[in-house]
């Protein structure tokens, strides 16, 4: 049978003693106590073998080493936001880094900024790194938070304590066009649930390096069954063009599973490419040539800029990481042999 553990009344009642005065003898807060009571404590609590509550030490810390994670349960993940390949990347790099750091992750999923304030303040946390959250939320953030935090992604005016930790989507964007230019494809569709923020950024770097051939667009739905039936009343459109930019590698692996279902090949009758680089690229059929985002350096950026934040040495409000094609299998190089 478990033995029943040793709460901080019992060492009191034990001892002749507040639970008040035990509990600063635990945390640390001994100013007030005398020598000799501390030792008692200390050594009843050894005897006892208690094991105090650490989510009690940290809350009672000014320092409670807690880094909160966020990320916005946006209605196009359908409940399974936690499950994107570039959020999970994203949850596994920071994980990594504020362990090595010396901290503790803590995870929220919300759509509504309000929880992130509640969520912050009931954890005493020194930061949050936000993930999915647009201008307005950012700010309302801002307004009723006092600890720093740093945004993945964000589109917002330079904030006091806030940075926006980017990466160069347009840049990623005029990659994906250049080389599909070399490719020789000419007739190239950028498809996206969306045509705003980092998504238009991604196309419109694609759409600067095919000129004068303009890439044709299709904003896809955001919901699955939806997309299934988008992409059956458009395939005869959407095989017009050689070769297809998806700004996400889910879209674009879910792209080359629905084409593969009606029998054309990929690259064979037209060639795809994808943004992030998540695990599922290298082993999609075929291997995904996509855009890679360093997920481990965008962390360790995330981490120390919290630290410089709290300590009032940071000064960047947006920092942008840089992005690289990764060339795969899944694009036809038109002009006759191999990968470039």
């Amino acid at each position: 049978m478990e033995k029943e553990r040793i709460r901080i009344s019992d060492i009191a009642q034990e001892l002749g003693l507040s639970t008040a005065t035990v509990s600063n003898v635990i945390h640390g807060k001994t100013k007030k106590v005398s020598d000799e009571t501390v030792k008692r404590v200390q050594e009843l609590l050894e005897k006892r073998a208690y094991i105090p509550s650490m989510a009690g030490i940290l809350l009672a810390q000014n320092d409670s080493k807690i880094i909160g994670i966020v990320v916005n349960d946006h209605e196009k993940y359908e409940g399974h936001v936690l499950e994107d390949g570039f959020i999970s990347s994203a949850i596994n790099a920071l994980s990594r880094e504020i362990d090595r750091a010396g901290y503790f992750m803590m995870v929220k999923v919300t759509s509504q900024w309000e929880d992130i304030v509640r969520f912050a303040s009931m954890w005493n946390m020194e930061g949050l790194v936000l993930m999915g959250y647009c201008q307005q939320d950012c700010k309302k953030l801002r307004e009723n938070m006092h600890i720093p935090f740093v945004v993945y992604d964000g589109y917002f005016e330079e904030t006091e304590k806030i940075c926006n930790l980017t990466i160069d989507n347009h840049g990623g964007g005029y990659q994906v066009g250049e080389y599909l230019k070399h490719m020789g494809h000419r007739k190239v569709l950028c498809i996206s649930d969306n045509c705003i923020c980092m998504d238009l950024e991604r196309i419109e770097g694609c759409r600067e390096a095919l000129e004068p051939d303009a890439p044709g667009f299709m904003e896809i739905p955001m919901q699955e069954e939806r997309r299934k039936k988008f992409y059956e009343d458009k395939l005869k459109e959407i095989l017009e063009y050689t070769a297809v930019f998806a700004v996400s590698d889910f879209y674009a692996i879910e792209l080359i599973h629905f084409l593969k279902e009606k029998g054309y090949g990929i690259p064979r009758d037209i060639s795809v490419v994808g943004f992030d680089d998540t695990v599922l690229c290298r082993y999609s059929s075929p291997a995904l040539t996509t855009v890679r985002q360093d997920a481990k350096m965008r962390a360790e950026h995330a981490i120390s800029i919290l630290q410089k934040l709290k300590k009032g040495t940071e000064h960047r409000f947006t920092v942008k990481l840089p992005v690289f094609l990764v060339e795969r299998d899944s694009v036809k190089n038109l002009n006759g042999g191999g990968k470039i």
